[in-house]
């Protein structure tokens, strides 16, 4: 998905959560339990931000205007070098209302689980934010 990648490698996080169904669901590599919903769903995708480093697309599966996409990924927590893939979805109006990240090896995910823990607090009065000027 193109607005998608161009949105997240300008670092315009207002851009990817425009994309964002209301409903989207995200998956993350490092927590069993899904998230549901579009402010909790922004708010770990600004955590992501700030954790990762040197973070770049490498290639891009799907046909362009399907509907299932994978975009390959590397990236640094720290000292540690992490692949992965963000695997989207779109509903029938275009938005994402599924997101799953997987991310290798394991080192790299422990090192994103830990950075990730210590954003939880943030994340969570992100959220709630949201949550608020939306009305839900």
């Amino acid at each position: 998905m193109r607005a998608f990648r161009a949105a997240v490698e300008a670092h315009d996080l207002d851009a990817v959560e425009a994309l964002l169904a209301d409903d989207v669901v995200f998956t993350s590599p490092v927590v069993f339990k899904p998230y549901r919903g579009k402010a909790i769903t922004a708010a770990i995708l600004r955590a992501v931000e700030r954790v990762f480093e040197d973070f770049r697309y490498e290639r891009v599966i799907g046909e362009a205007d399907g509907r299932d996409h994978a975009l390959v990924f590397a990236a640094r927590v720290g000292d540690r070098e992490i692949s992965g893939c963000d695997f989207l979805h779109l509903d029938e109006s275009g938005r994402i209302d599924e997101l799953t990240v997987m991310v290798r090896p394991l080192s790299g995910a422990q090192a994103l689980q830990a950075a990730m823990a210590a954003q939880f607090e943030r994340i969570a009065g992100e959220a709630q934010e949201a949550r608020a000027r939306s009305g839900g």
